[in-house]
């Protein structure tokens, strides 16, 4: 970490500031739910910019900082670039299963939802 990317550091909860409530709050949301999809998939850290999301870049910066206060994820700065990353071990230390019982389910109603393709 570059001496100006510490100082722009962002501020995250340690593991013992994690609470339940704040991880379901940010799980509940289905732009946030899917931002964490996206990482859990990628298993590695992504840039804002990786993401195209339905909102505005305001209501985007909303999302991630609802993330990261709630300590689903961790944000660092390379350069110009925030990148963020699933704080996954952290999580399933504090609530056994959770992340991954949230992801199942996710995964499970998308495909419930999506329709399938018509034949012609």
């Amino acid at each position: 970490m570059t001496e100006r990317d510490a100082a722009r550091a962002l501020a995250h909860p340690g593991a013992d500031g994690i609470r339940l409530e704040g991880v379901l709050h940010a799980l509940s949301d289905p732009v946030r739910l899917s931002i964490v999809r996206d990482l859990a998939g990628q298993g590695a850290e992504l840039a804002c910019s990786h993401f195209d999301l339905p909102v505005t870049k305001s209501t985007t910066t909303h999302h991630f900082r609802v993330l990261r206060e709630s300590g689903v994820v961790r944000q660092t700065y390379r350069g110009t670039t925030k990148l963020n990353a699933l704080r996954r071990e952290e999580l399933e230390r504090l609530f056994p299963g959770l992340l991954d019982a949230v992801l199942t389910a996710a995964a499970a109603e998308q495909s419930r939802l999506t329709p399938l393709p018509t034949r012609h």
